[in-house]
């Protein structure tokens, strides 16, 4: 019971990239297992699927195509770039300073641009990270959150041959903004548990050295981006340190209200294949080149159905 099936299913892994499967901050929710990792001996790498302007990058930043490393010095004139930000959160930790980002792009570059960068870390395991859990929704519910970048990653990474593959999610309850019903989350990791593809949750404590960096981490990048902190993150870590209830931390949250608590700072984690095997669009979205082709397509989805109503939770 100490052990999770997740850490049980790495056991034999060495090289694994944990990598935000939404774009944005979804890194840092990443952030704390690809420490753990590294306390166990594995070599953990991060990366994301990036919302800055990586064509402003030099050449010299690209690793390869569709692949960038970012550092804590890579320059940009975009002033919104959470992976330089964790670059350099990295650096000032003394831990390796090197976030892989990858363009917001369809499924099929993004394959791409992944079969490249396993090459380059000879990886042996993959997971993607959330934050939030609307990467589990399957397309009929009554809100799927922002699927577009998180379904490109689901879709992409499925392809890949790796022998293990995973996906973790930070923070039960705050897609509820963008129309997420989490009993239909619920609902759909019991369906996985009894798929055999529930790999176990487990809590993010600030009594640890991977809970207390990631505090850090989240405040670093509340100060490099002072005007656009992580709502997501920001609930997380104040979850993680105990606050309840509407907490503000941020004006961006003004006129809604927010319920911080402890499910907030749960890691679930499902297996990468199963996850996927049970989408009900993803198979269209195989071929798409831009992430606007993605978005038309769910959108093209959604037309044709009914999708389930909402449920609440008994009490």
């Amino acid at each position: 019971m100490l052990e999770s099936p997740l850490s049980a299913r790495l056991e034999g892994s060495h090289r694994i990239p944990v990598a935000g499967a939404g774009g944005g901050f979804d890194v840092y929710a990443g952030l704390p297992l690809a420490l753990a990792l590294r306390e166990r001996g594995k070599e953990a790498y991060l990366a994301n699927l990036s919302f800055s302007h990586l064509d402003g990058l030099g050449l010299d930043a690209w690793l390869a195509e569709d692949v960038a490393a970012i550092g804590p010095d890579t320059p940009s004139r975009d002033w919104y770039f959470p992976e330089r930000a964790l670059a350099r959160w990295l650096h000032s930790r003394r831990l390796p300073a090197t976030v892989y980002a990858f363009p917001r792009v369809g499924v099929r570059p993004l394959k791409a641009a992944y079969e490249r960068l396993t090459a380059h870390l000879g990886i042996d395991a993959i997971i993607l990270a959330d934050g939030g859990t609307d990467i589990l929704m399957r397309g009929d519910e009554a809100g799927l959150g922002t699927p577009v970048e998180d379904m490109a990653s689901l879709a992409a990474v499925r392809g890949l041959d790796v022998p293990v593959k995973a996906v973790v999610c930070l923070g039960f309850g705050v897609d509820a903004y963008h129309g997420v019903n989490h009993a239909q989350v619920l609902e759909y990791l019991a369906a996985l548990e009894r798929d055999g593809g529930y790999l176990g949750a487990f809590s993010l404590s600030r009594a640890t050295a991977p809970g207390e960096l990631y505090l850090d981490a989240v405040a670093h990048a509340r100060g490099e981006m002072p005007s656009h902190p992580s709502i997501v993150n920001g609930s997380i870590a104040a979850a993680v340190r105990g606050e309840f209830g509407d907490v503000r931390f941020t004006d961006r949250t003004k006129g809604s209200e927010l319920f911080v608590n402890p499910l907030m700072s749960l890691y679930f984690a499902v297996d990468l294949d199963a996850l996927a095997a049970r989408s009900l669009y993803l198979d269209r979205i195989e071929d798409t080149v831009l992430a606007r082709q993605i978005a038309s397509i769910i959108e093209d989805y959604r037309d044709e159905i009914t999708p389930r109503p909402p449920r609440v939770f008994p009490h």
